[in-house]
C-alpha cells in the first residue's frame, strides 16, 4: 500500500511539473501588464472633440504614424507598438473616466503623452496607486516634476514657469518701455506662468484671466480687447490653448487693431497652421505675431528631425498637413521607443521607470535644449527659442534656417542664460537602437 501510495504521488507530482511546463509555455514571454510576446500596449487621453481640439486631436496620429514606422522596421525588439486612444474632451471628468478604462479595461502598460493640466493631476491618484509609468505627458505644469506626488510621471515640455521666466527675459531685451498685458487661462495651467511671471519680475498694465471652454462664447475675446485697450496695452501675452489665441486674434482683427497691439504666444497656442484653420477669411490676424518654442520649426528644411518626421507623416500619417502638433508628436514617439528599448527584452513597468531616470538625458530628441532626467530629477526640457509666423503659419528664426538662439533657465529662481542650440545625433534612420 505504501509503495502504491509513492508510485500515486511521484505520478501526481510529475503531472504537476507537466502542466506547469504546459501553462508556462503558453504565457507570453513577458507576463507583464501591457506586454506579450508580440506587443507592448500603451495608452493616450486627448481632445479629440470639443473646444480645445483643434490642432491637439491630431497628436495621436502623428505619434501613431511614428510608431508604425518603428513597427515596419522590426517595433522593439520584435514586439509591434500599439496606440489605444481615448477622446476626453478636454474634461478632467472625462479623463479620469476613460483613464480608468486605459488602465482596468485596456490593460495598457504605460500611459503616453496625456494632454493637459487638470487632465493629468484628475488621473494622479489612480495612477499612482496602479504604479503605471506616466511618459512625457504634454503638459508643462511644473508641479509634475515633483517626484514624491508624482513618482511615475516624467514632464518633457520645459514648464510653463520657465516659459514665462524666458518670456520675461525676451520682453525686458526687445520690448523694453511697452505696455504688456497678460491673458491666461485661469488654474494650474496659467497660475503656473504667473509664478515664472513674477519671479522674472515682469510687469503688465492688465492681467486677464478666462476658464477654459469660455473662449468659445463669442462675447468673451471681444471683453479682452475692450480691456486691452482701457490698459493702453501695445504688446499681449496669450498664455491659452490654441482656441482661445484664434479668439484673441480675431477680435484685435475686427476691433481694427491689426499692428497695434503685438501678440506674443506662449508655447501651447502657437501653432500656426491650426490657427490659420480657425480664423479662416481672418487669417490676416496672425500677421506678425510672435511664439514660443521648444522644437525647431516645422518648416526648417535643414532640420534632419523635420525631414525625417515629414517623410513617415507622408507615409503613414497621409492627408494630415505637417505642423507643430504632429512634430511635437513623433518627438514623443521617438522618446517613448527609447525608453521602451531601455527597459529592456523583458520589460516591466519599474525597468521602464528606472530606464529613463538612468538614461533618458542621453536620448536623441528633436528638441534644441538637453534634457534633464536622473534618479533625482523627473524635469525634461529646459529651454526655449522665438520667431514670427511666417506665412505657411510656422515660426521663422530670425537667425535664419537651422539656427536657434535659446533662452534657457529652470522652474524656480536661477537665471536665464542665452546660448546656442545642441542636441545628440539624430539615429540612422531614426530608429532608436540604444
Amino acid at each position: 500500500m505504501l509503495a502504491s501510495r509513492r508510485t500515486k504521488g511521484g505520478i501526481f507530482a510529475a503531472a504537476t511539473i507537466a502542466v506547469a511546463a504546459l501553462v508556462a509555455s503558453a504565457l507570453p514571454a513577458q507576463a507583464e501588464t501591457g506586454v506579450t510576446s508580440s506587443t507592448i500596449k500603451l495608452g493616450i487621453t486627448v481632445p479629440l472633440t470639443g473646444a480645445a481640439a483643434p490642432g491637439y486631436n491630431k497628436i495621436p496620429g502623428a505619434m501613431k504614424a511614428y510608431f508604425d514606422y518603428v513597427n515596419a522596421n522590426g517595433g522593439v525588439y520584435g514586439r509591434k507598438i500599439q496606440l489605444v486612444v481615448k477622446d476626453d474632451g478636454y474634461s478632467p471628468a472625462t479623463t479620469l473616466s476613460v483613464t480608468n478604462d486605459l488602465i482596468l479595461k485596456d490593460k495598457v502598460f504605460a500611459l503616453v503623452g496625456t494632454l493637459g493640466t487638470a487632465n493629468n493631476e484628475a488621473t494622479t491618484r489612480l495612477v499612482n496607486s496602479h504604479s503605471v509609468p506616466r511618459l512625457f505627458v504634454n503638459t508643462g505644469f511644473s508641479g509634475f516634476a515633483d517626484m514624491k506626488k508624482y513618482p511615475t510621471t516624467f514632464p518633457l515640455f520645459p514648464s510653463y514657469a520657465t516659459e514665462a521666466k524666458v518670456m520675461g527675459k525676451y520682453l525686458a531685451d526687445n520690448f523694453a518701455g511697452k505696455k504688456v498685458a497678460l491673458i491666461y487661462q485661469d488654474d494650474d495651467f496659467g497660475l503656473d506662468a504667473i509664478k515664472g511671471f513674477t519671479t522674472a519680475g515682469t510687469n503688465f498694465v492688465a492681467k486677464i484671466p478666462y476658464s477654459a471652454f469660455s473662449q468659445v462664447d463669442p462675447t468673451t475675446a471681444p471683453k479682452w480687447v475692450t480691456a486691452l485697450v482701457a490698459a493702453q496695452a501695445d504688446t499681449v501675452i496669450m498664455f491659452g490653448v490654441t482656441s482661445a489665441t484664434a479668439a484673441l486674434a480675431g477680435a484685435i482683427y475686427k476691433a481694427g487693431l491689426l499692428g497695434k497691439i503685438q501678440m506674443i504666444l506662449g508655447s501651447v497656442g502657437s501653432d500656426g497652421t491650426t490657427l490659420k484653420g480657425l480664423l479662416g477669411p481672418l487669417a490676416p490676424a496672425l500677421a506678425g505675431t510672435i511664439s514660443a518654442s521648444f522644437l525647431p520649426s516645422a518648416s526648417d528644411a535643414t532640420d534632419e528631425y523635420i525631414t525625417l518626421f515629414k517623410s513617415i507623416n507622408a507615409q503613414y500619417n497621409a492627408g494630415q498637413v505637417f505642423d507643430n502638433n504632429i512634430l511635437t508628436g513623433m518627438n514623443t514617439a521617438m522618446m517613448t521607443v527609447q525608453a521602451l528599448r531601455a527597459a529592456g527584452t523583458t520589460p516591466t513597468r519599474a525597468k521602464l521607470i528606472k530606464a529613463i531616470e538612468t538614461k533618458g538625458s542621453t536620448w536623441a530628441s528633436a528638441s534644441l535644449s538637453p534634457i534633464l532626467f536622473s534618479a533625482t530629477s523627473h524635469v525634461g526640457y529646459t529651454g526655449y527659442w522665438f520667431g514670427k509666423l511666417g506665412a505657411d503659419g510656422n515660426a521663422v528664426s530670425a537667425d535664419g534656417p537651422g539656427k536657434y538662439t535659446l533662452y534657457s533657465t529652470d522652474s524656480g529662481s536661477g537665471p536665464v542664460v542665452k546660448a546656442a542650440a545642441a542636441r545628440p545625433a539624430m539615429p540612422a534612420k531614426g530608429l532608436p537602437t540604444n
